[in-house]
C-alpha cells in the first residue's frame, strides 16, 4: 500500500462492504409502538476526507484516550447525529504529515454492538486488501431476538429501574475532566491483594470493576443510604442454545446490574463489591435475554438507569486493534474517549494497551468533574500502594459535587 491514498482505498472498500452490509446504507424509521425499523434506502454511509499537518508522533508516546482534537478527527456533520432519518455510520479518514492516517468512526449503536462493528470494519479491511468478499458473511436475523408473544418479563432487570434523581446526583456536564489509567500486571496484582481467598480465581475484569466502582463512588460522595449501581456489559451470543450464528452483527449484549447503597460499598472490603459484580454477570442467561426483549416491548425501549450508575464495557477482546486496511495493524484501535453517550461520565471502556515500557495491560478512560477526579485519583493510588493488611478509611458521605445512542471509535495507522 506504500504510496497509495488511504482515503481512496478505504472509500472504495466501504462501498464494497455496504453491498454485503446493506442495512448500514439505509436509515432508521420508527414504526408502531416505537419499533425501530431499517429502511434500506441505499442512501449510504457518510465519509469525511481530511488532511492534518501533524504526525502521529506528535500525539505523544502513549496513544490513548482522550485524544486531542477529537472534534477535528471526527467532524460532527450538522444534521447527521440523530437516531432517525440520519446516516448510520459517520467515518472520517484524516491523512497525516508522516504518511500515516487516522480512521475515526461514529456508529448508531441501535444497529450493532462492538463485536458487530469490528466484524464490519474487518470486512472493510479485507476488501481494501483485495479480497472479493468478506471472510465472514454477515447475518441479519434480528428476529432471533424478537420478543415472545405474548411478552412476559420473567427476570429482574435493575438496569431499567425508574430512579428519580431527587438529590441532583446525575453528573453535571460542566467542568468535566477526562483521564486514562493504565492497569498492567503490577497494578492488577496490587488490587488482587484485597481479594479474599475464596474469590481468588476472579477475572481481571471483576477485580478492576469492583475497584473502580468503589473508588468512583467515594469520589462522587453520594449520601451513604443512596443506591449506587454498576452495569457490566456482557456479550450474550454464547448464552443462547443454540448460540447466535457466526456473522450475526446486531446488538447481543446485556447490562446486568450490581446494586447496593453507597455506605455499604465504600465501608466494606473489596470482596463485597467483587461478589456483587460476579453475581450480576452470572445472571445473564438465555431466559434473561428473552425477558429483556419482552421488557423492551412492554416498556417501549426505556433508557438504562443513569442515576448514580457506572457502566463498564470490556473491549479487550473485541478486535479493534486487529483491523488492517492494508497498512498493517493500527498503533491504536479502540474507543476515542470515556464517558461517551448522552450522559457524560457514566461509561468507561477497558481497552487493550501497551505502555511506554512495553508492558501489556488495560487502559481505562474515566470522565468525572474536576474535584471528583482528584478524589478518584487519590483513592485509587491508596489502593494501589497500601499494604494488604490496610484498607481505606470508612466512607463518610457528604453532598455530591453539585442523547443520542452513538459510539465513537478511532484507529491510528503509521
Amino acid at each position: 500500500m506504500q504510496g497509495k491514498d488511504p482515503v481512496k482505498i478505504i472509500r472504495e472498500a466501504i462501498s464494497q462492504a455496504l453491498v454485503f452490509y446493506y442495512p448500514f446504507a439505509g436509515r432508521l424509521r420508527e414504526g408502531p409502538e416505537r419499533k425501530l425499523l431499517v429502511d434500506c434506502t441505499g442512501e449510504g454511509a457518510m465519509l469525511v476526507e481530511a488532511d492534518a499537518d501533524v504526525s502521529l508522533e506528535q500525539f505523544g508516546d502513549s496513544l490513548q484516550p482522550p485524544f486531542p482534537g477529537l472534534e477535528e478527527l471526527l467532524y460532527d456533520v450538522p444534521g447527521s447525529g440523530g437516531v432517525l432519518h440520519c446516516p448510520l455510520l459517520l467515518i472520517q479518514v484524516t491523512r497525516l504529515s508522516c504518511s500515516g492516517f487516522i480512521f475515526a468512526l461514529r456508529l448508531n449503536h441501535t444497529m450493532s454492538d462492538a463485536a458487530g462493528l469490528v466484524q464490519f470494519m474487518t470486512a472493510v479491511g479485507e476488501l481494501a486488501r483485495g479480497a472479493a468478499a468478506p471472510s465472514i458473511q454477515p447475518v441479519w436475523c434480528r428476529e432471533l431476538l424478537n420478543a415472545r408473544n405474548p411478552p412476559r418479563v420473567t427476570c429482574i432487570h435493575h438496569e431499567y429501574d425508574e430512579v428519580a434523581d431527587t438529590k441532583g446526583t446525575i453528573i453535571p456536564l460542566d467542568d468535566m475532566v477526562h483521564r486514562s489509567f493504565f492497569f498492567g500486571p503490577t497494578e492488577i496484582s496490587a488490587l488482587r491483594r484485597f481479594i479474599p481467598y475464596h474469590l481468588g480465581q476472579c477475572s481481571a475484569f471483576d477485580v478492576l470493576t469492583a475497584s473502580l466502582w468503589r473508588c468512583r463512588t467515594i469520589a462522587l460522595q453520594p449520601e451513604p443510604d443512596e443506591e449506587v449501581r454498576v452495569l457490566c456489559i456482557v456479550n450474550a451470543r454464547s448464552k443462547f442454545d443454540p448460540p447466535l450464528p457466526t456473522g450475526y452483527y446486531g446488538n447481543a449484549f446485556a447490562f446486568p446490574v450490581a446494586l447496593t447503597n453507597a455506605g455499604k460499598l465504600c465501608e466494606n472490603p473489596l470482596g463485597y463489591a467483587l461478589e456483587l459484580v460476579k453475581k450480576a454477570k452470572a445472571d445473564v442467561t438465555q431466559e434473561y435475554m428473552r425477558s429483556l426483549a419482552d421488557l423492551m416491548v412492554i416498556r417501549g425501549r426505556p433508557h438504562f438507569t443513569v442515576v448514580r450508575s457506572y457502566l463498564v464495557s470490556d473491549v479487550t477482546r473485541a478486535g479493534f486493534g486487529e483491523v488492517d486496511f492494508g497498512w498493517g495493524k493500527p498503533a491504536y484501535g479502540g474507543p476515542a474517549k470515556g464517558g461517551v453517550g448522552a450522559i457524560p461520565g457514566v461509561a468507561s471502556f477497558y481497552i487493550p494497551f501497551k505502555n511506554a515500557k512495553g508492558e501489556e495491560g488495560i487502559v481505562v478512560p474515566v470522565c468525572l468533574p474536576a474535584l471528583a477526579m482528584e478524589r478518584f485519583v487519590k483513592e485509587l493510588n491508596i489502593m494501589l500502594n497500601m499494604e494488604q493488611t490496610q484498607f481505606p478509611t470508612p466512607f463518610k458521605g457528604v453532598a455530591g459535587d453539585g442523547g443520542t445512542p452513538t459510539s465513537t471509535f478511532i484507529l491510528s495507522n503509521l
